[in-house]
């Protein structure tokens, strides 16, 4: 099945989180399809910022909001009529949600509630994506990967709230949108790596940080197992959804989206990975921290995907690394980072 991004030449989409790490990445994408991006975020400063580096900002709609302001995200949605809606503002870190469950909570659920309501209330809107995470499922810690009809039922607070954002997008589906009219989707993605990642506690982030300050990498737990994948395999994966349940409301459902079985990798031959590209006598220690529980090994069956829309990985890990290293280099040396975007981005869609 083929899917082309010229769909989105003159629609317009409201993106939650359109200044987080693949929100950025989303954002450049769309506008280069022609899209009339409007992007509600609560512009959280940082030092470092794709969203400020990819120059994307005056060619959208910005506006600062907070996804737990119902009244604000309901003038947000009668002002500009989205006809797609695609929603990724959240509280997306582990740790953080152990250090402050209720605003994880608040951000994460009821921000969703806001979103479908607002959704709930605007005619002019035929597509809505929710996207959640693949820690959304109950963990059993076994060795296949999980499926769309397995229990939702997240561990620590930040899983837990995906799972509950999952179950609002379900319910409102079940309760408002009967009819058809909009057509409705969840989007359940593996561990995401790309450039301009600045998170704190994730581990490409924390590799290029180490590589730029001439220290080893420290690995808290490098026998984890994890479904890595380039930030524009599920940019471009969400896309797609939004755009075939507009065209069809037969698409719309619940999707894993993640990378092939041979790219779940365990976080140390992980950064071996990262180290080997990135050259430089650059080397890694385990160095375990005692830190709050995250599951061990977890893997997603993105089986539904593949047959439904013919889709599949792009990049293995290997090129997704090679592509990190890349974008983090030419950073380093100040080039212009919204031409080497664009420049990955042609080359994933022409892969």
């Amino acid at each position: 099945m083929s899917f082309d991004l010229s769909f989105y030449k003159g629609k317009r989409v409201l993106l939650t989180g359109h200044t987080g790490f693949k929100g950025s990445w989303m954002s450049v994408m769309l506008v280069n399809a022609g899209a009339e991006v409007i992007g509600y975020s609560s512009c959280t400063k940082t030092k470092t910022r794709l969203f400020d580096i990819c120059e994307i900002k005056d060619q959208i709609t910005h506006i600062k909001g907070d996804v737990r302001d119902l009244d604000h995200i309901i003038e947000v949605f009668k002002s500009y009529r989205p006809e797609i809606v695609i929603h990724m503002a959240a509280q997306p870190i582990v740790r953080d949600s152990y250090k402050d469950p209720v605003g994880t909570y608040s951000t994460n659920v009821m921000g969703t509630v806001n979103i479908c309501e607002a959704v709930r209330l605007t005619p002019s809107v035929k597509s809505f994506l929710n996207v959640t995470t693949d820690k959304v499922y109950e963990n059993k810690e076994w060795e296949w990967g999980y499926r769309e009809n397995e229990p939702l039922d997240g561990f620590d607070p930040y899983s837990n709230s995906k799972s509950c954002s999952e179950l609002v997008t379900h319910s409102y589906m079940n309760s408002f949108f009967t009819d058809d009219r909009v057509a409705i989707a969840t989007a359940r993605a593996g561990n995401v790596i790309g450039g301009g990642d600045f998170a704190n506690d994730r581990i490409i982030p924390d590799c290029v940080r180490a590589a730029i300050n001439g220290e080893d990498i420290v690995v808290r737990n490098p026998f984890s197992t994890r479904p890595y994948q380039h930030v524009l395999e599920p940019v471009y994966a969400y896309l797609m959804i939004a755009a075939m349940q507009y065209q069809d409301k037969k698409y719309a459902g619940w999707y894993n989206v993640g990378p092939d079985d041979r790219d779940c990798f365990q976080t140390g031959a992980l950064v071996d990975l990262f180290v080997k590209h990135w050259g430089e006598g650059l080397k890694w220690i385990n160095k375990c921290d005692g830190g709050p529980h995250e599951a061990n090994f977890l893997k997603l069956d993105c089986s539904k995907i593949k047959s439904t829309f013919d889709w599949k990985p792009r990049w293995d890990l290997n090129t997704a690394i090679e592509k990190v290293v890349e974008w983090s280099k030419a950073w380093i040396s100040k080039k212009n980072m919204r031409a080497v975007m664009e420049k990955q981005i042609i080359e994933f869609i022409n892969n």
